[in-house]
């Protein structure tokens, strides 16, 4: 008896100190600037004064669940590490085309996606950023979550000099640390919502630079333009700290157009609500893509990405958020057809460009192939 005891106090030891060691290195790996820094200060005593900040983070205007009813996390985590489904990742290279960025007439109104929710716009005499992802990877830890191959075809270099970079929100698959980091010195102005500046500042932004926002806010652009700061149905958090910050939808309305730029957001009234103040909208870019019934509330689906089109009175609809990062358990190509489907019975002119390829923003005649369909 004195052995087994022995030997399980061995064990037990063992176990504990297992624990401990990786309970230390999460804490110091969890140091890095990565992870950005959590509002303090005066920043944080202005987010206490917002109408959408209460209990100590923000809140949805609609009760929003992170797991829909009958699902677990731990449910959901076994599903997503044991229960893959085939197709998630591409088995080829995605396509692409090389636009630069750079050579762009002035005068031309042009938008380019690089997958996932990441896309430049050149549009009435503003250059602009939105979500910026070229690091490869769509996680905190290395390797984790790859870019599709083929789909990393852009980096900051090929960028020219931003106006405005906008940042709906601070998950790791819309600020990431490397890509922002390297385009600090490209950057004139960042506009996101509050308290994610408390990241950008710690990756050495200068405070001059943020332009942090509530909900249905208004940002004096150059030539013009105005950016609304609008609504979403999501969450925010890089840690294990959730909604210290706050997430957005934006509206840009320039002289000649109004282009609805959508972030992450589950389904509900706030589309229709910005459709009745805007009136018609010319190119709503909507995520579609890394949903599942069990986060239902804090992603569309894809009949829901029509249905807030629709809501949002838009004459084109841009799709994004697939393409590249593998988040959600449907197959890769999945959103793209389901929403192609489903158009059938709205109609919307649907713009899905290659990666790289230009956008013409004044041409709502301009047709896409059905790309992801020549991929096996």
């Amino acid at each position: 008896m004195k052995r087994l005891f022995r030997l399980l106090r061995r064990i037990m030891l063992i176990l504990i100190s297992v624990v401990i060691l990786f309970l230390v290195s999460v804490f110091i790996y969890i140091q890095h600037p990565k992870f950005g820094k959590a509002p303090s200060g005066e920043r944080l005593e202005r987010i206490k004064q917002s109408p959408n900040y209460k209990d100590g983070a923000f809140v949805n205007r609609t009760f929003t669940p992170s797991l829909t009813e009958g699902y677990s996390f731990a449910g959901v985590l076994f599903d997503f590490l044991f229960r893959k489904k085939p197709g998630l990742v591409p088995d080829v290279r995605i396509p692409s085309v090389r636009t630069d960025l750079k050579a762009l007439p002035a005068e031309d109104n042009v938008l380019v996606w690089f997958g996932h929710s990441s896309y430049f716009m050149q549009v009435d005499g503003l250059k602009i950023l939105v979500d910026p992802v070229f690091s490869g990877n769509a996680s905190p830890v290395p390797g984790s979550t790859k870019a599709f191959k083929g789909t990393d075809v852009y980096m900051v270099s090929d960028l020219p000099e931003i106006d405005y970079l906008l940042i709906t929100h601070d998950h790791y698959d819309h600020l990431d640390y490397e890509t922002v980091s390297a385009l600090k010195d490209r950057v004139k102005k960042v506009v996101c919502g509050l308290g994610a500046g408390s990241h950008l500042e710690h990756w050495g932004y200068t405070a001059e630079m943020l332009e942090e926002k509530d909900w249905d806010e208004t940002v004096e652009l150059s030539s013009g333009a105005k950016l609304h700061t609008l609504t979403a149905r999501h969450f925010s958090g890089r840690t294990f700290k959730r909604n210290n910050t706050l997430w957005l939808s934006y509206l840009l309305e320039t002289p000649k157009r109004k282009i609805f730029l959508g972030g992450d957001s589950g389904y509900d009234g706030h589309f229709a609500e910005i459709g009745e103040r805007f009136g018609t909208i010319d190119l709503a870019i909507l995520e579609n893509g890394q949903y599942n019934e069990a986060w239902h509330a804090i992603h569309c689906l894809p009949g829901e990405t029509l249905k807030a089109a629709k809501d949002l009175n838009a004459k084109r609809l841009m799709p994004v958020h697939s393409s590249k990062f593998a988040l959600g358990m449907h197959r890769w190509d999945e959103p793209l057809n389901e929403v192609s489907a489903g158009n059938k019975a709205y109609g919307f002119p649907l713009v899905t460009p290659l990666i790289g390829e230009a956008v013409n923003l004044d041409d709502d005649s301009q047709e896409f192939r059905e790309w992801w369909k020549a991929i096996k």
